[in-house]
């Protein structure tokens, strides 16, 4: 009973959240307040059209880029923060006051009394605001290091204790090992427990080394010096992801489309991750092999334990393998729920644009297909009251405002 309490409670774990995530390059607001979580364990879809923020979501969080603003963290830890909104805060503030300063003034000496307390008031306002840019930049800077102490740290408690114990050459042994895994430990980073499996599998391997050097190079990264340990993951790895031994030999030009993904997904694994994003691994496959590919990822995410985030475009795809999907338009999340609720009752607009336009494999159905057009302006009245990301029912969020969250939660009884 016990271990069964046990696998629920890592079940339910968050292992990734993101607050109010934004990535702005220049004016291109690429994306814009998402928030969302990952529970360990499941596979968390993230869909939308091309250039709605899916894939930079997804470099934000592994920290291909730094953050503009919001925070990211992964097993209760901060390992991304940016620092805008605080600076933004602070210009408001500044704005606010003297807003309010020159209505005080007016009051004379009663004015003056009040302008110096709020004053005050924006001094310590500003100093907390401060504080937590600072606390924002210390975290973002120095969690691979905190991570690296704490592996140094396992490692020493682990062996000290069997070095105590040995001796002969059974202690030289331990000694041995002990400084190796030493080494490695120092080079370890937190992001490293999140892999990456990327787009465009040509584009993705260097075509001047080898699979097996293409595979093996986070564990050199890492700090890994013995060949053959090296070499012995390399094949294990291979061989997990439906390729043989003798690839590791061949360049990346020697083979097709999906095993060029898959060589990609074993890149990823040899790392022994606790978390994937798969940024739309089978959109640029055959569709026979995207299923091949896809039941690969679903397989390793069961045998290792596997938590996915995969980003798609593909709705009928993203169905089949997700627990929960988002999705994003204009680098907003719009609509967040299970699978089977979304594709039950979607609600956005946006979302319902997008299911209209899958295909399926019947010329009846396809022939009464109609599908919606997603028109903002028309759809949505934000002149006044502005929308937010809203609960409309237990576990399913919507980008609304107040008249539409009222609407929404109707259809939703219905």
């Amino acid at each position: 009973m016990s271990n069964e309490n046990t696998k629920q409670n890592e079940q339910n774990e968050t292992l990734l959240r993101v607050e109010h995530l934004c990535q702005y390059f220049g004016s291109n607001k690429a994306v814009d307040d998402v928030s969302f979580d990952v529970k360990r364990g499941e596979v968390f879809g993230l869909v939308g059209e091309s250039g709605c923020g899916k894939t930079t979501t997804g470099r934000s969080i592994i920290r291909l880029y730094d953050i503009t603003s919001g925070n990211i963290y992964f097993k209760g830890k901060r390992i991304a923060a940016g620092t805008l909104s605080y600076r933004q805060n602070i210009k408001e503030a500044k704005k606010r006051f003297q807003q309010e300063s020159a209505q005080l003034k007016e009051q004379g000496s009663a004015g003056a009394a009040k302008i110096e307390e709020k004053k005050k008031q924006l001094d310590q306002y500003i100093a907390e605001q401060r504080a937590l840019m600072k606390s924002a930049r210390d975290d973002h800077k120095n969690c691979n290091k905190l991570y690296r102490n704490e592996a140094l740290l396992e490692v020493e408690e682990k062996y000290t204790k069997l070095i105590e114990r040995a001796s002969g050459q059974e202690k030289a042994r331990l000694e041995k090992e002990f400084a190796y895994e030493k080494k490695i430990a120092k080079k370890q980073k937190f992001i490293t427990k999140i892999q990456m499996i990327f787009q465009d599998p040509i584009a993705s391997l260097d075509p001047r080394m080898t699979v097996g050097q293409i595979i093996a190079e986070g564990l050199v990264i890492r700090g890994e010096t013995d060949k053959k340990k090296i070499s012995e993951k390399v094949y294990q790895v291979l061989e997990l992801v439906g390729l043989v031994r003798e690839h590791a030999e061949r360049y990346p030009h020697e083979f097709s489309g999906g095993q060029r993904q898959r060589i990609g997904v074993a890149r990823a694994v040899i790392m022994n991750p606790e978390m994937i994003i798969a940024d739309e691994p089978v959109s640029a496959l055959d569709v026979s092999i995207q299923a091949q590919v896809i039941n690969l990822l679903d397989d390793l995410r069961h045998q290792m334990g596997l938590t996915v985030l995969f980003i798609a475009h593909d709705l009928s795809v993203v169905k089949y393998f997700s627990d929960r999907i988002g999705v994003m338009y204009f680098g907003k999340m719009v609509e967040l729920a299970t699978s089977e609720e979304l594709f039950a009752h979607p609600l956005h607009p946006y979302t319902r644009s997008l299911l209209s336009a899958i295909p399926m494999p019947d010329p009846d159905y396809e022939r009464q297909r109609k599908r919606i057009t997603y028109e903002p302006l028309k759809e949505h009245d934000y002149t006044t009251d502005k929308p937010s990301f809203r609960e409309v029912s237990p576990g399913h969020f919507v980008q609304c405002n107040e008249e539409e969250f009222m609407r929404y939660q109707k259809q939703v009884q219905e």
